[in-house]
């Protein structure tokens, strides 16, 4: 039995939609309230969420889905903000690793509460209980089932 039918098809194009649809209405948000880029809230989220705010570069670019060239520069301009900083990994002279400041620290707990509010009111208050275990289950298979591949 074919794995790519019809209704495959269909929730493949809704997951995309979605995505286009709901990714610019959070960036424009948060921009509006925080003047901040969505993706330096997600490379400040990143990092905040690492153990002592610290990740090496290609860690970093691997979670947020840039080149490493594509972070560099973004990462030039988040620091040229006084938000991240980079500092030399100690044990391999061409890693860098990426660091949170308290600065960027304060502007993402800032950040946080009307991002959160976004993310409900765009996504979340669509969905019932059932909706979003269903979803987290099914990214969860495939992130997992990606990452052994």
């Amino acid at each position: 039995m074919p794995l790519y039918t019809k209704e495959a098809r269909a929730a493949w194009r809704s997951f995309l939609q979605t995505y286009a649809t709901l990714l610019p209405i959070l960036a424009q948000e948060l921009q509006a309230e925080h003047k901040l880029p969505l993706t330096w809230y997600d490379v400040l989220a990143q990092l905040n969420s690492a153990p002592d705010g610290v990740l090496r570069m290609q860690d970093l670019a691997k979670a947020i889905l840039l080149s490493q060239s594509g972070l560099t520069r973004l990462l030039d301009r988040i620091a040229a903000a006084g938000l991240v900083e980079r500092l030399p990994c100690p044990d391999d002279r061409r890693g860098t690793y990426a660091v949170i400041t308290e600065q960027g620290k304060e502007v993402l707990a800032q950040a946080l509460p009307s991002h959160i509010r976004s993310i409900e009111t765009h996504f979340l208050s669509h969905l019932d209980a059932a909706d979003i275990q269903a979803l987290y289950t099914a990214f969860a298979k495939i992130l997992a089932a990606e990452k052994d591949a």
